[in-house]
């Protein structure tokens, strides 16, 4: 059994689309929500799952031990990162190399590195008359958005999107693509 840990940071859509597809699954258990805002819509998703929820702060996540022996205590495997919006750091990557991943709403490597995140991407590729965007899944590194990459899935800008319009079909796309391509690199 591959126990997966969701670090999520907001209202958890991406989470419940991936406790969704895992929920009957005998090889795969979301086994822990990690989330770093108290009050953030993930962890209602996580309770009503009955998955337990590690909340986490900022000083000894980045300056401490990392959590690691929490996850350890879960035994975590892999570790999915939905919406998370604080940096890995190395101490974690190290304790889980390529068993970190994350999905970022935009064509890697253009509108990726820090603070690109929900509607600044998507208004920085309509600002850009971008023709397509999509979504990249990767492999987690010491960089904002750098690791290698596992699958981009490519969708058209119209001419009259909105960053609003286009977050849209950038997040059914998530929710397409994120839990299959967890499901294929866990049960290779």
């Amino acid at each position: 059994m591959q126990r997966i840990a969701i670090f999520a940071s907001g209202s958890g859509s991406n989470a419940q689309k991936i406790i969704e597809h895992f929920h009957a699954s005998k090889k795969v258990a979301i086994a822990l929500v990690v989330c770093n805002k108290p009050g953030a819509g993930v962890i209602t998703i996580a309770e009503q799952n009955n998955i337990p929820v590690l909340l986490i702060e900022k000083e000894r996540f980045f300056r401490g031990d990392s959590y690691i022996k929490e996850l350890a205590e879960h035994k975590i495997d892999f570790i999915v990162l939905a919406g998370f919006l604080w940096k890995i750091p190395a101490a974690l990557i190290q304790a889980y190399p390529n068993h970190i991943i994350n999905i970022h709403p935009a064509l890697l490597p253009k509108y990726g590195g820090k603070g690109m995140y929900g509607q600044q991407v998507h208004q920085a590729v309509i600002d850009n008359h971008e023709k397509e965007s999509g979504i990249t899944i990767h492999y987690v590194d010491e960089q904002y958005d750098h690791g290698k990459t596992l699958l981009q899935v490519k969708c058209p800008v119209l001419k009259d999107d909105t960053s609003t319009t286009l977050a849209l079909r950038i997040q059914s796309l998530e929710h397409e693509h994120y839990p299959k391509l967890i499901g294929e690199l866990l049960l290779k």
